[in-house]
């Protein structure tokens, strides 16, 4: 057989993609730059907080809390370090603990949900940064994992892991079996106040080529306990831990399941997803009941499945929505999240919605897009309370 060499083929489609995901990234942002998070109308930071428009703008001619920049038009526009702030003054005066400052108290657990699907395409990690970034902006103290070696989590923030993270600086520095880095070292700030990141990148598959050798050297060495055991050391920092798995049933996803206090699942309606789900639900369970028996932790707070990239007007995935509701009744979320045009170009520019600009979309796109991502994250978060005993 002749012809040219695969891998040598498949090294140049590489080596071009780089360079213009590259050159996209500089037009995008300016070289060495972050991203930078845009200002929030008084409007939504109304929303987000729970109290009148004009209840904000007395509080700014007082001159109490932040003070607003003015953009066009005269309208205020806040930071998101403004909307934590306004939340510490609120929340002094609040009659009941923890209105505007929903986070844990004395005696609350680390929360530590894992968003997780066999599938590629199922809106895991738009999942994962919706809800990561909507925790934030309600004023939980957030560290989201992008266990994927895709990245793509990580790429939505502003890291691009070839280019960034050449000597390390994912989660894998923290959990391999020699010389680990405590977690706080590999940690990175956003530009999202009360929001950090671990990203991620080929690194990670290391973890699952070294388990095996692990596991025969170290003679049952507990590798389900690694990710819990680092997050250990920075467990006070934080309220929520969000962790987006990579689509396969590997070492990685088995050790996020074993340090979760919640699992998300993600499932696109349609049946050929579905049919993958199952045998996906069929191997966590059968690995998952090994490391149990193992010693490993297996009590969760909740479970729950949600509807992804749902179209309403589609009368097969109405079918497949409500066998899901039939069949799991309590464990599907309530809510879905809707297919959207919004999302997906939000996405073409390494957005999500709570970043873009709504005038950047017709005003009904953009609103329904958002009601079904707040519904979502909402039902999550009251998820989230009440294993804390709300």
């Amino acid at each position: 057989m002749t012809g040219q060499r695969i891998d040598r083929l498949v090294g140049e489609h590489a080596e071009k993609l780089s360079e213009r995901l590259m050159a996209h990234r500089s037009q995008l942002f300016p070289p060495n730059a972050r991203k930078a998070l845009r200002r929030f109308t008084s409007g939504e930071v109304a929303d987000l907080l729970g109290v009148k428009d004009a209840y904000l703008r007395k509080l700014s001619l007082d001159g109490r809390g932040p003070q607003p920049e003015t953009g066009p038009g005269g309208r205020r526009l806040y930071s998101s370090q403004d909307i934590m702030d306004l939340r510490n003054l609120l929340e002094q005066g609040a009659k009941t603990p923890g209105t505007y400052l929903p986070g844990r108290r004395n005696g609350d657990h680390l929360q530590v949900i894992t968003v997780i699907n066999f599938k590629g395409g199922s809106g895991k990690t738009t999942t994962s940064a919706h809800l990561a970034q909507k925790c934030a902006l309600d004023g939980y103290r957030v560290l989201a994992i992008d266990l994927d070696p895709q990245a793509s989590l990580s790429a939505l923030h502003g890291f691009q892991p070839e280019f960034d993270l050449l000597d390390g600086g994912t989660l894998y520095d923290a959990i391999r079996y020699e010389d680990p880095v405590p977690l706080s070292e590999i940690i990175q700030k956003t530009y999202f106040t009360n929001l950090d990141l671990i990203p991620g990148n080929l690194d990670l598959m290391e973890f699952e080529h070294e388990t095996p050798r692990a596991l025969i050297e170290r003679g049952g060495n507990l590798f389900f306990t690694r990710i819990s055991d680092a997050l250990q050391a920075v467990e006070d920092d934080y309220d929520v831990v969000i962790i987006d798995c990579p689509p396969q049933l590997g070492f990685l996803t088995m050790s996020a399941l074993s340090a979760a206090t919640a699992v998300l699942v993600t499932v696109h309606p349609q049946m050929l997803d579905v049919m993958s789900m199952c045998q996906f639900l069929l191997m966590t369970s059968n690995l998952l009941g090994v490391v149990a028996e193992a010693g490993g932790d297996m009590s969760y707070d909740w479970l729950r499945y949600v509807v992804t990239r749902y179209e309403p007007g589609d009368g097969p995935q109405n079918q497949m929505v409500s066998f899901m509701r039939a069949l799991f009744g309590d464990h599907v979320l309530n809510h879905t999240v809707l297919k959207s045009t919004a999302i997906s170009d939000a996405g073409i520019t390494k957005q999500t919605l709570y970043e873009v600009e709504k005038s950047a979309f017709t005003r009904s796109t953009y609103e329904r897009a958002m009601e079904s991502l707040n519904a979502v994250n909402g039902e999550i978060e009251q998820l989230i309370q009440a294993a804390w005993g709300r």
